[in-house]
């Protein structure tokens, strides 16, 4: 565990590194990206191998920063962070894998790909929630320029709308600690201290409509979602996958981890209208996904959908409901991952059109049957089949919520049914189509983008459709690394949930936690 500080110097480290590397090769920029992820990623895994599961976190360093307010330098980690660093661990190796074609501007692809994996692992391992602030604007600042610099359709619009989602979102947690800090007395930001704090429940209910409103933004809390598709869809690959796989749990992990421990009163307060705005995203973004013709855009709303059981999870407030959230957390981050893998890369990359109808004049299943696979595993694991991660995460959360109120996990489970039908819907038109009758569309070709269906292919290549790159090593690599991960947690949760459920019994925690085993 003492090592874990390791992981975000050593991503700020190779970003540097990458960033002059890149300047004189390509190719060693990308192995010395590489290299680094999966140097933090070991780092994780050691201190996984070495935990001994306890209820409070365990502090790793802590070191004044700002003296005068009572600001420290003070990093920690306990079950929920452990499980969230091995899953960004997971989560960096996989998107570097699976951005192995990036030619233009290699060094400082990489480099801003590993700034903004050391601002995640910074976030996940705070215990000071100044710090923590600053890590989680650190995240959000390479995110713009990957994707307006690398992204694909719309980026720039896309880019700037997750910044301005992300920064207002930030300014509204920064304005509730602020109003912390000076209500506690100025004693500091660390969880503690603000933790220890009086204040009146008319504070407590604006301080935590603040906090937890701020960070639920960047976890697509309905009706504040619009920016995740719009961002996913523009996003490259890899930053595509970092998105929705470990930026969207930061919001989340503030909720948890900042928001209902320091603001207890406030959230008992609020806890009807998150559960109720949760269990609508997860219907209204699965309808959504349903009709889109994009397929890009399903994967963007389902991320939506399956973000919403996390905070419904977080909204139940019982150790089996929030210790399937983190589950969730976990299990999303892989399988989204995987998801936008096989759409930007494997597909798009190959066919230069994400318009579902244009797909299935292409029998994929014939010409790409690995990638079709591929994604019919995935496929299954996002819509919760027993065998993959998701199923114990969504049954946890949905048992946990029907003990709160059976209406909220009534409703959520209708979801569930949605989810299974644009999943199919996608594998159906994407890979299984029916060429029969339809005019075959030109993978390769020249494209004309319309700036809102991932581009429609040139009629001129159509015999090209044929000619399309074979899956490459690190393509399958990283999609191996995926599916052994959903399929391992899957068959065997208690390996995560060992880590959970004591921290679940953590000091903090346990003003807002009923029982009953995660």
């Amino acid at each position: 565990m003492n090592a874990l500080p390791w992981t975000i110097y050593l991503s700020f480290a190779g970003a540097v590194v990458v960033l002059l590397a890149g300047a004189r090769s390509a190719g060693a920029a990308r192995w010395l990206a590489l290299l680094t992820a999966l140097a933090g990623w070991g780092v994780t895994l050691a201190a996984a191998a070495g935990y001994v599961p306890a209820a409070d976190l365990r502090s790793l360093v802590d070191v004044p920063w700002i003296p005068e307010l009572g600001i420290r330098y003070h990093l920690a980690a306990d079950g929920i962070s452990l499980t969230l660093v091995v899953l960004t661990g997971l989560a960096a190796t996989a998107g570097i894998l699976f951005s192995w074609n990036v030619e233009e501007r290699v060094g400082e692809f990489f480099a801003l790909f590993l700034a903004l994996i050391g601002g995640v692992y910074g976030v996940f391992l705070s215990a000071d929630a100044l710090l923590l602030f600053v890590f989680y604007e650190v995240a959000i600042v390479p995110k713009y320029f990957l994707i307006a610099k690398w992204g694909s359709t719309r980026r720039e619009y896309g880019a700037m709308k997750l910044v301005l989602f992300s920064f207002t979102g930030s300014a509204l947690v920064l304005a509730g600690l602020l109003w912390a800090y000076a209500a506690g007395g100025g004693q500091g930001f660390g969880f503690t201290e603000l933790a220890a704090g009086v204040y009146t429940r008319s504070e407590q209910l604006g301080m935590f409509a603040l906090v937890f409103l701020g960070f639920a933004v960047l976890a697509g809390l309905f009706p504040f979602h619009t920016w995740a598709p719009t961002g996913h869809v523009a996003a490259p690959t890899a930053a595509s996958m970092l998105l929705a796989g470990v930026v969207m749990k930061l919001g989340a992990y503030g909720c948890l981890r900042v928001a209902m421990p320091l603001f207890p009163e406030g959230f008992f307060f609020w806890q009807p209208v998150i559960a109720w705005l949760a269990v609508a995203g997860i219907v209204y973004a699965g309808l959504v996904a349903l009709v889109q013709e994009d397929f890009k855009f399903v994967i963007g709303y389902s991320s939506v959908s399956h973000m919403g059981f996390v905070l419904l999870g977080l909204a139940a407030a019982n150790t089996r409901a929030v210790g399937g959230a983190v589950l969730q957390m976990f299990s999303h981050g892989v399988i989204a991952g995987l998801l936008f893998a096989v759409v930007g890369r494997m597909v798009y990359d190959r066919t230069h059109t994400r318009r579902l109808e244009d797909l299935r004049a292409m029998t994929l299943h014939r010409r790409l049957p690995l990638v079709a696979v591929i994604f019919v595993l995935a496929g299954m694991a996002s819509m919760g089949m027993p065998g993959f991660s998701g199923f114990p995460a969504e049954l946890s959360i949905l048992i946990g919520a029907w003990q709160v109120s059976p209406l909220w996990a009534l409703v959520a489970a209708v979801g569930v049914l949605v989810a299974a039908a644009f999943t199919l819907r996608a594998i159906q038109l994407a890979f299984f189509g029916d060429a029969g009758g339809m005019e075959g569309p030109a993978p390769p070709g020249p494209q004309v983008d319309d700036g809102r269906r991932g581009g429609r292919p040139s009629k001129d290549a159509s015999d090209d459709a044929h000619l399309m790159p074979p899956i490459s090593w690190p393509e399958k690599t990283g999609a191996l690394l995926l599916i052994a991960a959903t399929v391992l947690v899957g068959v065997k949760p208690d390996l995560l949930l060992d880590w959970i459920g004591p921290s679940l019994q953590s000091s903090l925690l346990q003003a807002v936690l009923k029982g009953g085993a995660p």
